[in-house]
């Protein structure tokens, strides 16, 4: 195991009254990471995140922190601290009380406990506040002196799920950004839950893409959005084209009724395939210029780009963002370069539970 991994998961089973939860998770986590489990409602991340704190058993599998098995190690015995949605303050102590609470657990000296709690203040832009009561703060600030009272303890591993979740969209915009400077200051491994795919992009070293109880992809957001494995996780990181293609050989694939040079390789000749384009990577031209035409069906203005529907002439509707306007009715030509043409091996029956 390398030095630097702090969490390891190997080979996790958990079902829930006979259903399937997690199966067969394995997980790195390293110190000083971000990392997203990222995946839509009942795919196991919560769940995953819970073995990590302790408060789920797993059926099978072990879990390592710093090396050890933990597997029956309680909670409150762990390095590792929990931020809920719901975040659980308690309303009869004041800011500066529910921050110390974990410091007077451990009998930590009064000094150090309003040295610890002031730092706690400043890292979460709360100073000033610390009398006040929490039954008269705000959602954000609710959330702020949530995660100063589990990174006061100063655990190694700070959990979250979905902590961001009850807020309004500009607040959460700002948390975002909150949330991943202390993570930078305090070097903390945080481990975050969310479905929401651009707070995972925003704010992550690492995602983890969940679906079913299983893991399907592992990266950067960068190489996750850009080199999905599969169709699943090029739809649910962002918008996407997927059209039913062909391989016709190393390098040559055919969609649409025509074939496209393209960068992938490896496949079976012939054989069906997934093939995905994101919106942003398909250019409009006059007809004559274009790989294929279509006719433009609708113009939404999104603020920063227009997202222009093109019924192609394959009956596909192409998804096109341009900072272009594009008459509807009008017939355009549409381009791609095979740098942005990304193929996929098909779905199967077991990947589709």
């Amino acid at each position: 195991m390398e030095n630097n991994t702090v969490i390891s998961l190997k080979d996790i089973v958990v079902g829930f009254d006979g259903e399937p939860v997690l199966r067969h998770i394995n997980l790195d986590i390293h110190n000083h990471e971000f990392v997203t489990l990222l995946g839509p409602s009942g795919c196991g991340k919560t769940t995953t995140l819970r073995i990590i704190g302790g408060f789920v058993t797993p059926e099978s599998g072990d879990v390592f922190f710093d090396g050890k098995k933990i597997n029956n190690v309680p909670p409150y015995k762990r390095e590792v601290n929990t931020v809920f949605q719901k975040y659980a303050l308690f309303p009869n102590l004041n800011v500066f009380e529910n921050i110390a609470f974990g410091l007077r657990l451990k009998k930590v000296p009064e000094k150090e406990i309003k040295e610890r709690v002031f730092e706690m203040l400043d890292l979460v832009s709360m100073r000033g506040y610390e009398r006040r009561d929490v039954n008269l703060l705000s959602g954000g600030q609710q959330q702020r002196v949530a995660i100063a009272r589990a990174l006061v303890n100063k655990p190694k591993v700070l959990l979250l799920d979905e902590p961001l979740g009850a807020l309004d969209l500009k607040l959460r915009k700002e948390m975002q950004i909150e949330l991943k400077k202390i993570q930078r200051e305090t070097k903390i491994t945080f481990v975050y839950v969310t479905h929401d795919q651009e707070e995972a992009l925003t704010m992550s070293d690492t995602v983890v893409v969940m679906r079913a109880g299983e893991i399907q992809q592992i990266g950067t957001p960068i190489d996750i959005y850009n080199e999905p494995v599969n169709a699943f996780v090029a739809d649910f990181i962002g918008e996407s084209n997927i059209i039913d293609g062909v391989m016709k050989k190393d390098y040559l694939v055919n969609f649409a009724g025509r074939d496209f040079d393209c960068v992938d390789f490896g496949f079976e000749e012939n054989e069906s395939v997934d093939v995905v384009i994101r919106p942003e990577d398909i250019k409009i031209s006059e007809p004559e210029k274009g790989q294929l035409t279509g006719v433009v069906e609708s113009v939404i203005f999104k603020g920063v780009h227009y997202e222009i529907v093109v019924d192609g002439r394959d009956g596909f509707a192409w998804k096109i963002h341009s900072t272009l306007y594009e008459e509807p009715g009008r017939e355009v030509g549409l381009s791609v370069i095979p740098d942005d043409i990304h193929i996929m091996h098909k779905m199967t029956g077991d990947d589709e539970k």
